[in-house]
């Protein structure tokens, strides 16, 4: 049962970190961080005789985690490396060296590891996740001396076998879902951004300026990410060969001359920008997961660049968009491989939405409606990418998703708002209910959809 209120935080939700996957890159990463400094913490007697890691990865990290790097990322995290602190360039140089063995220090002795020492297991199995590892730490004749199961549950965020929610201070505000958030807007006459600041500084024990000094620093680092992907050109990696189109994109809008299309074409290529460097292993903001992260930093950088508005009112729509995807991760999920890409994009763009209306002035019923008609055109989507790799349909699904989610700010804020009949609380509904039935094919897995179709073209 998840708990009753929603305690996630703003900095669980929006990580900084190497692309192309939070499930697949940003979660393994984690998972083999933590499993090595829990290893440091064993018995001196066993430590002792560790020789080298080992790791099985299973489900969708199984099915496309070459694709997606994850076996770079987690020997990356058995070797000390966190998503925040990842060298730029170190995943790529893992993958095209997967032989040699590297070193760290556990206890008084090393251990070692490379990613040969990470093997693709069953991709149906009966752990709770779909996205799971387990983790071995070996003695010389490979007998298991620590062992741990670890499940990538989306967005970055990691859990264990075992795994108990962290300790944390108590919501000012509770809520589990939009209608009661509505609530307390109306019962306290606070604006949504009020009241997950109050709950930030309650969960956190963060004062108010560090906040705002983190959130700040999120916002630049996906300013930063739009900015080197429109100044980028050429062929992603991968055996896709695809081009980037950010730029391309970026010199076409500038060449339009105050045509309509202008506009839309700057937003496509923001969300190329950003999406392009997520795919090539850049670093990114999960917003809320990686495959994800071009939507929010596209309407961000054109609400800043193209329409001027304030840095204290991006800020306070960012907080807003954050409520959006707190509710829908507390009543669905994020998670490709749970859900499909309805729950990366269809969220992201739910969120983008949000953020742009709440950024334009306009009351909170409209910032909830806005969220909801971007999520709503986004249902049954799924996660089907080519080959694994985080490039076709990902990029482009990256623009549609900020499309829409501008779109829908501009839909919403045109019509009366207490006449829309569909609520957020039921999109999320629908997406968890769609999530569940689906085939695993279609969950991350590319065994199904365009993953098999472009390939037998």
């Amino acid at each position: 049962m998840p708990q009753r209120y929603i305690d996630t935080t703003l900095f669980d939700l929006f990580k900084v970190g190497p692309g192309p996957s939070s499930s697949h890159t940003i979660g393994p990463m984690k998972a083999g961080h933590h499993f090595a400094e829990t290893c440091a913490a064993l018995p001196r007697d066993l430590l002792v005789r560790a020789v080298r890691f080992r790791v099985r990865l299973y489900g969708s990290l199984s099915a496309t985690g070459t694709g997606h790097g994850t076996d770079a990322a987690v020997v990356a995290g058995l070797l000390g490396t966190a998503p925040e602190s990842c060298p730029a360039g170190l995943l790529q140089e893992l993958m095209d060296d997967p032989h040699t063995r590297r070193k760290r220090s556990l206890g008084d002795g090393q251990v070692s590891v490379c990613v040969d020492d990470v093997s693709h297991d069953a991709i149906i199995h009966d752990f709770p996740y779909s996205n799971t590892l387990v983790a071995d730490l070996l003695d010389a004749e490979d007998k298991v001396l620590h062992s741990q199961e670890y499940y990538s549950v989306g967005g970055g965020f990691i859990q264990w076998k075992g795994w108990e929610p962290p300790s944390l201070g108590k919501p000012v505000h509770r809520y589990s879902n939009m209608t009661e958030l509505r609530a307390i807007v109306k019962e306290k006459g606070l604006n949504i951004y009020e009241i997950i600041l109050d709950n930030e500084m309650a969960i956190t024990g963060a004062s108010r300026p560090s906040i705002i000094y983190s959130l700040n620093q999120i916002i630049d680092h996906m300013e930063s990410s739009v900015r080197r992907g429109l100044d980028s050109e050429g062929q992603l990696p991968g055996p896709l060969k695809v081009q980037r189109k950010a730029r391309m994109l970026w010199q076409q809008a500038s060449r339009m001359q105050s045509s309509p299309d202008q506009f839309l074409t700057r937003i496509n290529a923001y969300a190329f920008a950003t999406a392009e460097e997520n795919a090539s292993g850049g670093v990114i903001v999960t917003a809320p997961t990686c495959g994800s992260a071009g939507v929010m930093p596209a309407l961000v950088y054109a609400l800043r660049h193209e329409m001027f508005i304030g840095d204290r009112a991006i800020r306070e729509a960012f907080l807003a968009s954050a409520a959006v995807g707190f509710i829908a991760k507390h009543n669905a999920s994020i998670a490709g491989a749970e859900v499909g890409c309805q729950g990366e994009i269809g969220v992201a763009s739910a969120m983008a939405a949000a953020f742009v209306a709440d950024a334009r002035g306009y009351r909170s019923r409209v910032t909830e409606n806005a969220a909801e008609v971007a999520l709503e055109h986004h249902l049954g989507i799924t996660c089907d990418p080519v080959q694994g790799y985080v490039q076709i349909p990902c990029i482009e699904r990256n623009a549609m998703g900020a499309i829409k989610a501008y779109n829908a700010a501009v839909i919403t804020s045109g019509t009366d708002p207490y006449s829309q009949r569909v609520s957020l609380d039921a999109a999320i509904a629908a997406m968890a209910e769609t999530g569940r039935e689906m085939s695993c094919k279609f969950k991350e897995t590319s065994l199904g959809g365009l993953a098999v179709s472009m390939v037998a073209c």
